[in-house]
């Protein structure tokens, strides 16, 4: 097998953003969260991205602010090292490694030159144990330094970062796990622990949940499994605590923050809403309700201008002082499945896929951000555990993106299957797509594929059911309606079996239907039953045609680990071969397919031409567990790789998920290589983007130039200024707070107005660099003295041109005599060369600038020999 090492597989995005708690900056400019094996910056007031922290290798799991640097933050990672940056740069610090997985980390400023991580217990690496250690970090000159000297601090604790927090500014740390709170108090090193009872009260569960911890007072706030929120006091002591009780969330307290100044306690769960309790009026409350999905962490910033949420929809929300959402950074959806597959939009590039609930996400590949959510179900969705409500199970894309078709099911926990088939209307004026027919039972049973055909001659979709049946359903013309709409045109079966999948040939003239273990190839013009195919024992799972030039092949997967490819042209078997075959995808602008196969655990992949019997390209153990959604993007501007191994991501790109949702692709050495000229090229002078200043005040480099060669060379041919009306436009169109004032501009601003006109002594807008030409106007001069600067300008040129009109005529009469002399002098001139003479002979040209020369006004020479 050939070596491929010019491709790499990389993440390229969609991680988890809402993984753990995301941080405020200080000044409340940066919000920084971690999103797989790096840490992403965004900005707090425009929901970019900005950058991020490259470095771990693998899962982050903590991020924390540097108390004693407030430019920096501390990362923690499943890679056993804690990392130090400079966020604002993106540069690693220093590297600090533990030797341990760390699955949280807190810090205080009280602790300097201290972090607190979970750690797995060091008997336990491999069991759910987990303990708080203190880690010293060391001072070293050295980039990466190993921190081993380790304190245990509680043990038995859960690895959830938001089990543990610092009170009373770093005196104490309280842990819960179970239905055991534990504070340790720094200064006695001394713990107490508090348990609650394991019954239940009137169906409640005290199980604790989440813990957060006063800054200012000797007081802990604890969530609970029941939706109820107990605060602690007196718990320095262990027989005399009490408790009071809060209670309005109906499901878990997933999360709990104290303000900074601990004015307010703010608290989210299942339900949506922001809770923020009065500190010192515990009864009193106030709500910010509607934020779209279950909360799971909450942040405030240092000042306590700023909220955000995380939610459970990958999502993270920046609230202005529990008022109003300012911003809302979302990240690829993922939900409990992804039962729609892995589409591609062929108007926006977009991937489409499984959203929020009820909802179609379309996710830009390229920016790694939601474009916008297409609701499906058009229903309130009530966020509550056990309800059977709608889901959007199937969707598909015709060839132009003009329809989407999309099937949503309710009926799973075993009740009567009610199923809805959505036909989709794009509409250029709003950008989005329009319900334009809803077909209620389209079949008795489960849809099991949907496919819309290729051919531009129609507009057809086809479903397959388990209730044994496919149809086709056809767009229909209505003088009513502008679309049409869709109805049933065809219906068929084969021997009462039942159809699981189906796929169009590439010109959409054949139909291929599985029906458990027979292949069906059907004609769309005349439903015509053409032929069926035999192939070894095994119901039949997935089924593509080739294209371009592999067009006759028509391949399909069984249950029996074959995968199987039939020439059309012959109705035989042409090659078989043993493979657990997940998933198959074909590239819609090539001939290769890629296979994803299932074996010891993981998953190889392999790209193959079906006219070949070498593949194109494999890699073992691609990832742990199966790959059963993946999709070929095409790329805006194609790949000019010349090797053979890295030629099938030319025009396509492939992406697939990870049994853990995690996005991958692969990438080349050639595409890198394009990435990295094109961000250098930012830096490069000529790139960057025209702007008003770039106009206005013009390139300092240029105009050196330009001033040392009028020096050199005052009669050389000047460049044309810019002209006055892109000048004006851009002056116009700019904000007044960005632009320079008015008196340094103006006499730019006038010299962009003016045309040159080139003649044989200097242009006119030359006479703006002669003092004995005009005066130019002070430098402190106002806009409202603009008028009588034109007056006066006007004026200057004027008798500039009547001057230079005036030197053109006494030439060319001049020239005239010349012709007219003796011809004597001619002749004699003819006889010998001009050095006899005494001097060379001078051009005309020469002569002329002896003419100039002689005119010239000499006066100031004689005021400075008379001093």
């Amino acid at each position: 097998m050939v070596e491929h090492a010019e491709i790499r597989m990389v993440h390229c995005g969609g991680t988890k953003i809402n993984f753990r708690e995301p941080v405020i900056t200080n000044d409340s400019r940066f919000l920084l969260c971690a999103a797989g094996e790096s840490v992403n910056v965004y900005s707090t007031s425009t929901e970019e991205y900005v950058h991020d922290l490259q470095g771990h290798t693998d899962l982050v799991t903590g991020v924390v602010l540097n108390p004693s640097n407030h430019l920096q933050v501390y990362s923690c990672s499943a890679d056993g090292t804690v990392r130090l940056w400079d966020f604002t740069d993106g540069i690693l610090i220093k590297t600090f490694i533990i030797g341990y997985p760390i699955y949280s980390i807190y810090v205080s400023e009280k602790h300097g030159g201290v972090v607190f991580v979970v750690v797995p217990m060091a008997n336990y690496k491999s069991s759910e144990l987990f303990q708080l250690v203190a880690v010293n970090l060391p001072r070293s000159g050295d980039q990466e330094v190993e921190a081993r000297e380790l304190s245990a601090v509680l043990c038995d604790v859960s690895p959830h970062p938001g089990a543990a927090s610092f009170g009373r500014e770093g005196e104490y740390i309280a842990a819960v796990k179970g239905l055991q709170l534990e504070v340790f108090f720094f200064k006695k090193q001394k713990s107490y622990r508090f348990s609650l009872k394991s019954w239940m009260k009137k169906g409640a569960k005290n199980a604790f949940t989440c813990v957060s911890c006063h800054p200012k007072e000797d007081c802990i706030a604890t969530g609970h499994a029941d939706g109820k929120i107990r605060m602690w006091r007196n718990f320095n002591q262990k027989k005399e605590y009490t408790y009071s009780t809060l209670h309005w969330h109906h499901g878990a307290v997933n999360t709990l923050c104290f303000t900074p100044e601990g004015t307010n306690l703010l608290s989210g769960g299942i339900e949506s809403v922001l809770v923020q309790w009065h500190y010192t009026q515990e009864n009193q409350k106030d709500f910010l309700p509607r934020l779209g999905a279950a909360i799971t962490h909450i942040a405030v910033s240092p000042d306590g201008s700023l909220f955000c949420t995380s939610h459970s929809d990958n999502k993270i929300k920046i609230i202005q002082s529990c008022v109003k959402v300012s911003a809302i950074i979302q990240g690829l959806v993922k939900g409990d499945g992804v039962w729609t597959n892995l589409i591609i939009d062929p108007r926006s590039k977009a991937l489409v896929l499984n959203g929020k609930p009820g909802h179609l996400q379309f996710y830009s590949l390229h920016r790694d951000k939601q474009l916008y959510n297409l609701d499906i179900v058009q229903q309130e969705y009530i966020h509550e555990e056990g309800l059977d409500q709608f889901e959007v199970v199937k969707a598909a894309f015709d060839a132009r993106g003009d329809w989407l078709a999309t099937v949503e099911e309710r009926g799973k926990k075993g009740a009567e299957l009610e199923i809805n088939l959505k036909l989709w209307a794009y509409d250029k004026l709003t950008q989005s797509f329009v319900l334009n027919t809803t077909v209620t039972a389209p079949h008795e049973d489960r849809i099991t594929a949907m496919y819309f055909s290729p051919s531009p001659e129609t507009t057809m979709l086809v479903t397959t059911s388990l209730d044994g049946h496919f149809k086709a359903w056809l767009l229909a013309d209505h003088s009513d309606t502008k679309e049409g709409f869709w109805a049933c045109d065809f219906v068929s079966g084969y021997h009462l079996l039942k159809p699981g999948c189906c796929s169009f040939s590439a010109d959409g003239s054949l139909l291929a239907v599985g029906f458990q273990e027979v292949v069906t190839v059907w004609s769309p013009a005349s439903w015509e039953l053409l032929t069926t195919l035999s192939q070894p024992p095994g119901a039949i799972r997935d089924l593509c045609f080739g294209r371009l030039s592999c067009s006759k092949y028509l391949l399909g997967t069984s249950t029996k680990n074959q995968l199987c490819c039939w020439n059309l042209l012959t109705c035989s078997l042409e090659w078989s071969t043993p493979m657990d075959v997940s998933l198959l995808q074909t590239d819609p602008l090539s001939e290769n397919i890629a296979a994803f196969c299932s074996q010891s655990g993981s998953s190889d992949l392999f790209v193959f031409k079906p006219s070949e019997p070498r593949p194109l390209y494999s890699q073992k153990a691609l990832c742990t567990g199966k790959v059963q959604h993946a999709v070929f993007a095409p790329r805006d501007q194609m790949l000019e790789s010349c090797e053979e191994r890295t030629q099938w991501l030319n025009r396509s790109q492939l992406y697939f998920f990870t049994q853990h949702m995690d996005l991958l692709t692969f990438s080349t050495k050639t595409e890198e290589d394009r990435l990295l000229a094109s961000s250098k090229q930012l830096m490069v002078d000529d790139s960057v983007a025209v702007t008003p200043f770039y106009l206005l005040l013009g390139k300092h480099r240029r105009q050196q130039l330009e001033k040392q060669e009028a020096l050199t060379n005052p009669m050389a041919e000047r460049t044309q200024l810019p002209q006055g009306s892109i000048a004006i436009k851009e002056l116009l169109h700019t904000p007044a707070h960005v632009l320079p004032s008015a008196s340094f501009l103006c006499a730019m601003f006038v010299r962009s107005l003016l045309i040159s006109i080139s003649s044989a002594g200097l242009p006119v807008h030359a006479a703006l660099k002669h003092p004995h030409s005009m005066m130019l106007p002070p430098p402190c001069f106002t806009v409202g003295m603009v008028p009588g600067f034109f007056q006066t300008l006007c004026l200057a040129f004027r008798e500039e041109k009547e001057h230079e009109e005036e030197e053109m005529e006494r030439e060319k009469e001049e020239e005239d005599s010349e012709g007219e002399a003796d011809p004597r002098l001619g002749e004699s001139a003819a006889c010998g060369p001009p050095e006899e003479f005494g001097a060379p002979a001078l051009t005309k040209a020469q002569e002329r600038e002896l003419r100039k020369v002689k005119t010239f006004d000499h006066s100031w020479l004689s005021s400075l020999l008379d001093c």
